[in-house]
């Protein structure tokens, strides 16, 4: 069976232009709408902004967003669909290839230990606030 994205179907274009687009600047409309008035929503439209659908989009999202999360507890994917992902994996570079013109071996080693010794300082840090959190926690 061949999977389809949302880019195939209409429908789901169209649900995921109005969850990401729609929702957001009708959320701010409301608020405003509830907060001033038709003066307040007017306003957003009037105060010299080059965008006013991107600054309402901008103001609507935190609870455009909440809406999105409560939808996908009713049924996942409802309120923020599922997005097809591609994911690549870069060759490992071979490290026993040195070329002539970085630094010394000496000059590795150092940043090598350097860099050991950071990670050891944080991981003390870390055991710490672990043991914080946990005092049960071993070290």
């Amino acid at each position: 069976m061949a999977e389809r994205s949302a880019a195939d179907n209409p429908l789901d274009q169209l649900r995921l232009s109005l969850m990401q687009e729609v929702l957001p600047v009708g959320l701010a409309m409301f608020e405003r709408a509830r907060d001033g008035g038709p003066a307040k929503v007017a306003e957003a439209f009037t105060a010299g902004s080059q965008d006013p659908i991107a600054d309402l989009r901008e103001e609507g999202e935190p609870a455009a967003r909440s809406v999105r999360e409560q939808l996908d507890q009713v049924s996942p994917g409802l309120g923020n669909p599922v997005m097809p992902v591609t994911v690549s994996v870069e060759e490992p570079v071979d490290v026993t290839e040195v070329p002539a013109d970085q630094s010394s071996a000496d000059d590795e080693r150092i940043q090598l230990l350097e860099t050991l010794h950071r990670i050891e300082t944080r991981l003390v840090l870390l055991r710490g606030h672990l043991q914080a959190v946990d005092p049960q926690t071993e070290s």
